[in-house]
């Protein structure tokens, strides 16, 4: 089997909000430009944290809430991808983020996925492995993780 670069039409972008996701979502612009391959940015509302901050107020208003921003964090990108000429579309699913990810994956056939390492969970992470680890692991299709250096070079050259 041979990997060819032409064959990715399609680009999933995991986006939560954080600096990382942010940098490697506008790396990911230029991956598609070149491909001429078509970018998915997803939100994924993490079923769990929406379980936890639901004990303390009404799901119902913490789910439009977590929609509400997760809608801003994709606009965001999806002007970014209309201003460099990307096609572009956008989902937010709820569930566990790395199951969604790699379920859109397999579900929409993409051929690529571009994320940052690290994400809001926080020290989550230690507790339970990276949401980036994990899709690694069980992602159909080659996954480009951004790190915390990469990350910051590329959104600083954007600045500039």
């Amino acid at each position: 089997m041979s990997l060819s670069f032409r064959n990715i039409r399609k680009i999933l972008v995991p986006i939560d909000g954080s600096n990382y996701s942010r940098c490697a979502a506008e790396y990911c612009l230029g991956i598609a430009k070149m491909l001429d391959a078509e970018i998915i940015v997803v939100h994924v509302i993490d079923e769990l944290v929406l379980d936890q901050i639901s004990t303390i107020t009404k799901r119902a208003n913490v789910e439009r809430e977590l929609k509400q921003s997760s809608q801003h964090y994709i606009n965001h990108v999806l002007d970014l991808a209309e201003k460099a000429g990307v096609k572009a579309c956008s989902l937010i699913v709820k569930g566990g983020p790395f199951e969604q990810i790699v379920h859109l994956a397999k579900e929409l056939n993409v051929g690529l996925i571009v994320m940052g390492t690290y994400g809001r969970r926080g020290t989550e992470r230690i507790l339970i492995g990276s949401v980036a680890e994990r899709t690694i692991e069980y992602s159909p299709c080659p996954v480009l993780v951004i790190n915390k250096k990469s990350g910051s070079e590329i959104c600083q050259e954007k600045e500039r």
